[in-house]
């Protein structure tokens, strides 16, 4: 199995069960808290119809006609200016340690650009180390303080990137 038997490709509303599966089997294998995380956000349970704006878009990870993964942008909450937000980036075992992460963000922040931002702010868990890893191999800085208001109050780890 390699990177070339994944597919990525926009969020279909057919996918928003297998994607809230994919989310809080994550979240739960990382020992992160179900309160101040996307466990408990609505939207994890409607991400086709949450990211289907002007200024946010959403893909997922396909393996074998199956959802294992996903990220998306959207405008950052509670904020003036052109700084979007990387959202809800998981993936499940099968599709970890193969570049898949590196290409979403890649492509995430390709298509970002293109809707006139011209900053990608994120928000993490300090013992979330592979995934700290990757943003900072893409260019991500870690900020002092938090930007905006996602709510999140479970993510005491903020970063931050130049389009």
């Amino acid at each position: 199995m390699t990177s070339q038997d994944f597919i990525i490709r926009e969020i279909q509303p057919k996918d928003n069960a297998q994607m809230a599966i994919v989310i809080r089997e994550v979240i739960l294998e990382m020992g992160a808290p179900k309160t101040g995380t996307a466990y408990e956000d609505k939207a994890t349970d409607q991400m086709f119809e949450n990211f289907d704006k002007p200024t946010s878009f959403y893909y997922v990870v396909e393996y074998k006609n199956k959802v294992v993964g996903g990220a998306g942008i959207a405008k950052l909450d509670n904020f003036e200016g052109t700084t979007c937000e990387l959202q809800k980036m998981y993936f499940l075992p099968i599709a970890r340690g193969k570049g898949l992460g590196s290409k979403l963000i890649t492509t995430c922040l390709k298509k970002a650009k293109t809707l006139g931002f011209d900053n990608c702010y994120l928000e993490t868990m300090p013992y979330m180390e592979a995934a700290r890893k990757l943003y900072k191999k893409n260019g991500f800085v870690n900020l002092d303080k938090p930007m905006g208001n996602t709510g999140h109050y479970s993510c005491n780890v903020w970063m931050i990137k130049e389009l």
